[in-house]
């Protein structure tokens, strides 16, 4: 088993998803530099948070169609899991792997701080081993990080299960005053329609140790680990 994370000129993210996948999860990991492609077949591509360049265009969207990105989505297509974290959650999302998009906060400034998520999907390869409404403390590190999409595209995410997760306060209730950023219905985790590829805004690589004051994250490290062992990789799930 191999995962690789993408490094893009402005990621900041990338050496710590690194750390969590190699040294507390123990599976092998490259650092993947954006212009060399994939040149190796990987059981699952992570794209870390940070800001890549073009982000004044639009956070994401130069990187979306950098050479790399079509092997990502080729990688996608053929049944690999594919995580994308804040920024890395923009390119996913700009490159047409999962639905809707991920803007300026609903109050433009940046935010950075802890929030809860609540479990909506337990059964995607990123959150087998949560518990359906389990509430998890992960932070959060964005100016454009609000989930849009056309109401008849919510619709569908909801009825197909593709919401993994929402902003919540501590009990698990979606109120307003638990969303940070507005996002629509409180949404922050996205799922493709094969449910192989999860665009998110939380940073969970910055809650997979005790030392960071929250582990709560790591299980998404861990259930890819456990899909990919179960299932091999051309064999995507929602």
């Amino acid at each position: 088993m191999r995962f690789a994370v993408v490094q893009f000129g402005g990621s900041n993210c990338d050496r710590d998803t690194y750390h969590v996948l190699a040294d507390v999860c123990g599976v092998d990991t490259d650092l993947v530099w954006y212009k060399e492609g994939l040149t190796r077949s990987y059981d699952a591509v992570v794209l870390p948070g940070g800001f890549s360049y073009g982000d004044y265009l639009r956070a994401g969207a130069i990187a979306a169609r950098t050479t790399i990105m079509s092997d990502v989505v080729r990688h996608a297509k053929s049944g690999g899991l594919v995580l994308g974290i804040c920024n890395g959650a923009q390119i996913a999302s700009e490159a047409g792997l999962v639905p809707g998009t991920f803007t300026l906060n609903a109050y433009p400034k940046f935010i950075s701080r802890h929030v809860y998520l609540r479990i909506e999907n337990t059964t995607s390869p990123f959150t087998t081993l949560y518990r359906e409404g389990e509430v998890i403390r992960v932070p959060i590190a964005h100016k454009e990080g609000r989930y849009v999409a056309p109401e008849d595209v919510v619709a569908r995410l909801n009825r197909d299960g593709q919401v993994a997760f929402r902003f919540c306060d501590e009990h698990g209730n979606t109120t307003p005053e638990s969303n940070p950023n507005g996002s629509a219905e409180n949404i922050t985790g996205v799922l493709s329609e094969a449910g192989n590829v999860l665009a998110m805004m939380p940073h969970p690589e910055r809650a997979s140790e005790r030392v960071l004051g929250s582990e709560d994250g790591v299980k998404i490290f861990n259930s890819m680990i456990a899909h990919i062992e179960e299932h091999g990789r051309r064999r995507p799930t929602r």
